[in-house]
């Protein structure tokens, strides 16, 4: 089944292919400039720092509904082992299997495709089951450092947590950010609360994955008009789950990454620094969210911090 005409229309009204030239890889962290960031170490004026990580252990938020991304199979290697010979030092190692994309993360722009191209119209053949990505796998984004904005979607609509049918629009962007009291500007990244990971830090882990809110159709445009580098929120999907158009899955990501050339993230826990920002009164802040350089990867695990 084709893509709509509905959503080519969108494409071809955030497509940054070419912005950069015909050989970028990073998309719209090119937003994050030098200048960027020396505004955004700025925002640091309390030094409190808010983790925004899941922790990653095997019974996190995968469930089987994305099949192959397991969560993190733990196992000691060694374990008190005087490996230069008795009497010495001991040491113990450890060994993960992983999804790249178990738990907290950052989708590379080689994590999706649609019509068999990638971000900068590049073939969605240059991804092999030998090297990966070729182009645009997560080892390319060096440094994933600028102001964060928190928007804070579910409180801005009066709730703690948005209902799983909700499709967040352009609309709840704004009234999130008018309670923000800061504008979005060029290079920020967008942290979108929805409430959602309330569910699996109550031990709904079924439940968490499905039904879900997130990201309507309608808000690439938001996102493009403002000049956004990298979007993440606090769902399994990052979109609305199910999809708010029929038979059109995963729309969102194809349009971010796809077309804009934008990381987005998933699995965000965004509870203390929304407890955080409320408290202080303040919604923008330096965020670091380095990815593991996993050459040719479509995706890394990452753990955030806030910094207020």
């Amino acid at each position: 089944m084709s893509l709509p005409a509905a959503f080519h229309e969108i494409a071809k009204r955030v497509n940054n292919w070419g912005r950069w030239g015909a050989d970028d890889e990073i998309g719209t962290l090119n937003l994050i400039t030098d200048e960027v960031v020396r505004r955004a170490a700025a925002e640091v004026r309390t030094g409190r720092r808010v983790p925004l990580a899941l922790p990653l252990r095997q019974d996190g938020v995968q469930t089987g509904l994305i099949p192959g991304r397991i969560n993190p199979l733990h196992a000691m290697t060694q374990i008190n082992q005087e490996i230069f010979g008795p009497g010495t030092v001991a040491c113990s190692d450890d060994a993960v299997t992983m999804g790249l994309q178990a738990a907290t993360h950052w989708d590379a722009l080689t994590h999706v495709s649609h019509s068999g191209l990638l971000y900068n119209g590049r073939p969605a053949a240059t991804i092999t089951p030998h090297t990966g990505a070729e182009f645009s796998g997560i080892d390319k984004a060096l440094h994933i450092v600028s102001r964060g904005v928190l928007l804070d979607v579910a409180r801005a609509l009066g709730t703690d947590r948005l209902d799983g049918s909700h499709a967040v629009t352009p609309e709840d962007l704004d009234a999130a950010e008018e309670l923000a009291g800061t504008r979005v500007r060029a290079g920020d990244i967008v942290l979108v609360r929805t409430g959602q990971v309330r569910v699996y830090l109550a031990g709904g882990r079924e439940a968490y994955g499905y039904p879900s809110p997130g990201l309507s159709i309608r808000t690439p445009e938001w996102f493009h008009a403002r000049d956004v580098a990298a979007v993440a929120n606090d769902t399994l999907t990052f979109e609305i789950f199910p999809p708010e158009i029929e038979d059109l899955w995963l729309p969102v990501h194809a349009l971010h990454l796809v077309e804009m050339g934008m990381l987005q993230g998933q699995n965000w826990n965004l509870e203390k620094l929304s407890t955080a920002c409320g408290e202080v009164g303040r919604y923008s802040f330096l965020l670091s969210a380095m990815p593991e350089p996993f050459v040719g990867a479509t995706g890394t695990p990452v753990a955030p911090v806030a910094l207020l």
